[in-house]
């Protein structure tokens, strides 16, 4: 009989473009709800609201509307976003094991498949040097490093520190922090009911920045905070000042840590108040993990 040998051959892989469902939402994008202000969704994810007029086109900041698509994020970067979550997806190579058949033209007498498979080495008269070199290849090919298994062993990972629940999240920026009023807070932070801290004071008392940074927020934009003040320490963190009486800072305005920003007052709310916020990313944290040990 005539052995058989076996190839592999590759199957053509059929490309799939994985389309995002419908109601999947682009990445950098967010979608109106009943309620929303351009003010709001600005303060949600951490952005000014002025770039969200700019990236999205509105003549008017007030007029959007519920199950519109807003830009959350520059154009470009929207795009970009946009094209990975589209990105087709090729399937895996799959191979396919087919016996080779065997042609007669390399087939011994009367039929008999050849042994020989190798091209034919050189002819050399025998001789005890010839033969000492042939060893010597031999001994080479064996020890080449190209055929000796890997001995080395990658050491297992170090299972790295948890950090402690009550530790606050890992800001790359450092800010230097401070209380911005002297009282004590009357309300503190509880996830889902109250996003910051309160406090109760006297009408005009003075709210003073809790850090260097920039006025990126002046006005009364956002349903339950009267009269604001946002200001932006780094790329990803954010203090918010609400229902002040009076506002002594402006939009773009620097400002150090303990200057004077506004004054205590009630302005959407039914008590004299500072209501007091932290936001990482645009995600409401208890400023008293930032905020130094009293």
């Amino acid at each position: 009989m005539i052995p058989q040998e076996s190839v592999v051959i590759p199957i053509v892989p059929t490309v799939k473009t994985s389309q995002p469902k419908s109601a999947e939402p682009i990445r950098g994008t967010y979608v109106v709800k009943r309620g929303d202000t351009l003010y709001k969704i600005a303060l949600d994810h951490g952005r000014n609201y002025t770039d969200l007029v700019l990236w999205n086109g509105l003549k008017n900041p007030n007029d959007i509307k519920v199950d519109q698509v807003l830009k959350i994020a520059p154009p470009e970067t929207v795009a970009s976003l946009s094209a990975a979550q589209t990105a087709p997806v090729a399937s895996p190579v799959v191979s396919e094991v087919r016996p080779l058949q065997v042609n007669s033209s390399v087939t011994g007498v009367g039929g008999g498949a050849a042994n020989k498979v190798a091209p034919k080495g050189d002819k050399r008269a025998y001789s005890e040097v010839a033969y000492a070199e042939l060893q010597k290849v031999d001994s080479q090919q064996s020890l080449s490093p190209q055929t000796l298994p890997s001995t080395a062993v990658t050491p297992p990972p170090k299972n790295p520190e948890k950090p402690s629940e009550n530790s606050p999240p890992v800001e790359s920026d450092s800010v230097d922090w401070m209380w911005p009023v002297e009282s004590k807070p009357s309300a503190l932070f509880d996830e889902g009911k109250n996003k910051g801290l309160d406090f109760l004071g006297k009408l005009g008392q003075d709210i003073h920045a809790a850090g260097t940074g920039r006025v990126m927020y002046v006005g009364s934009g956002i349903r339950g905070y009267g009269n604001l003040v946002i200001l932006r320490h780094s790329n990803n963190l954010l203090s918010a000042y609400a229902h002040n009486k009076t506002i002594v800072v402006k939009e773009g305005q620097n400002v150090t840590k303990g200057q004077k920003i506004a004054e205590m007052g009630n302005s959407d709310s039914d008590t004299i108040k500072l209501h007091f916020e932290i936001r990482l990313n645009g995600k409401s944290v208890d400023p008293a993990k930032y905020l130094p040990p009293r």
